[in-house]
């Protein structure tokens, strides 16, 4: 961030100088200009929205952290905060309207026009985190009967408050959407062509139910820069722009890669979030996994016996839950992100499964042979001494970690499946998660085997 832009940014804001503002916001890019609201006080963040335009003030406000758009919205001038939210965009008014309590809503509706509101109880109307809560109701529909040129008088007069004039609408007389063409179409053929000449019958749209993530794999797998939205009668009732999917998908992976690590997904940026939020969102699942963990501890109270009988294959024990967890680990991590990518659903499992006993029994082969080659050097290199009886050790360690990483392998493959299945997000079957459930089962396994192995000798 350029220091020189911060302070004279600030000035501008303490001083109310909306014209030196003027000046220096055209040497200033606009994601500077929000890292340099991002370090400004409370106060002044305040002051400067009071004097910035509202092209910038609109724009700021929809990648600001929620804290900040809750304290600007809040203090600044009543007159100013209705000209912003009625001039927002639908989708991205809706979106900040999510955020905040319902009485905060309901005082920020008070300030929008009556179509504004109207648009936005409709939107907000929507269930959670569905594509009506995505779309915007400003779009440019045209008849099939009018003609080319009345197409493009139609978008001179109302095209102005549309999200975007590259994809035009058909629709009949009760709404229904029939085509949807690009405006590049209008661009190459006579004035005088109708509308029903140009179209071609096909197009694509989203159901205003659908789920917000659908519609990241439909913009995914169509080159497509909007679509239109319609209800179960295929009424248009609005459109989804690349922007905003855009915006979702980024949304939606943080939230993965957050609960794959163990954690909450936290609600607003790293930076932004205090510090005892920080400790709810993480507290939570440390708990849960310090509870599973202590199965671990009642695992190796089971087989005291044993421990105590043949002391050396506790020297193996983080060894072996290591490698399960690990290999567990690994494949649910494979599988969330496959999942994610639409690339494997609920009806692959046993292809799933199939393919990773196969993978499960390979890399527990190669881990048991390095175990095994590694206890048989130390022995006869004397660097370390497991006994007499050190090949039983080894054998055993070979055939442990067979078994303890197959069984991560498809303990870790075939949770995030479940879980979907049963309506979870699959990410909750983090890493630490799948970890903790293998530790457990894996030193059941291990001491299972070195019994049926060493009974008779050390046990």
């Amino acid at each position: 961030m350029n220091k020189k832009h911060f302070n004279v940014i600030r000035e501008c804001a303490q001083q109310h100088d909306e014209k030196r503002l003027r000046r220096s916001l055209k040497y200033v890019r606009f994601t500077e200009l929000v890292n340099i609201v991002n370090e400004l006080s409370d106060a002044e963040q305040i002051e400067l929205f009071e004097i910035l335009n509202d092209y910038y003030a609109i724009k700021c406000l929809k990648v600001l952290p929620i804290r900040a758009k809750r304290n600007i919205m809040k203090h600044i001038n009543h007159q100013h905060a209705a000209r912003l939210l009625n001039r927002m965009p639908d989708d991205d008014r809706t979106t900040f309207f999510e955020e905040l309590s319902g009485l905060v809503v309901t005082e920020l509706l008070k300030l929008l026009n009556e179509k504004e509101r109207n648009d936005t109880l409709t939107l907000l109307g929507y269930p959670e985190k569905s594509v009506g809560r995505l779309m915007t109701p400003h779009y440019v529909a045209v008849k099939k009967e009018w003609t080319v040129k009345e197409v493009f008088d139609y978008i001179k007069f109302h095209g102005q408050n549309s999200e975007t004039v590259n994809v035009i609408y058909v629709v009949d007389d009760d709404g229904v959407l029939i085509d949807d063409i690009r405006i590049r179409e209008f661009l190459f053929v006579d004035h005088d062509k109708l509308v029903s000449e140009v179209m071609d019958g096909r197009y694509l749209s989203l159901l205003v139910t659908d789920k917000e993530k659908d519609s990241i794999e439909v913009f995914k797998k169509n080159n497509r820069f909007a679509l239109p939205v319609t209800d179960d009668k295929n009424v248009l009732l609005g459109i989804v722009t690349i922007d905003d999917v855009l915006r979702l998908a980024e949304e939606s992976t943080t939230e993965d890669i957050q609960k794959m690590g163990g954690s909450e997904a936290l609600d607003e940026p790293y930076t932004q979030i205090s510090f005892i939020n920080l400790i709810k969102k993480r507290a939570g699942w440390l708990i849960i996994l310090f509870l599973g963990e202590m199965l671990t501890a009642s695992a190796m109270g089971h087989f005291e016996g044993e421990i105590s009988k043949a002391v050396v294959l506790a020297l193996f024990i983080p060894l072996i839950i290591s490698s399960g967890g690990n290999s567990g680990s690994q494949a649910s991590s494979i599988i969330i992100r496959a999942m994610a990518l639409g690339e494997v659903k609920f009806k692959d499992w046993f292809y799933v499964i199939r393919k990773e006993i196969y993978s499960g029994v390979t890399l527990g082969i190669i881990l048991g042979a390095v175990g095994f080659i590694r206890i048989a050097l130390w022995q006869q290199l004397h660097w370390a001494h497991y006994g007499v009886h050190w090949l039983l050790v080894a054998i055993t360690i070979f055939f442990s970690l067979i078994g303890i990483v197959l069984w991560g392998t498809i303990a870790g493959s075939m949770l995030p499946m479940i879980l979907k299945r049963l309506g979870a997000d699959p990410a909750a079957s983090s890493a630490p998660f799948v970890a903790t459930l293998v530790d457990v089962t894996g030193l059941i396994i291990y001491f299972s085997i070195a019994y049926v192995i060493m009974q008779g000798t050390l046990l």
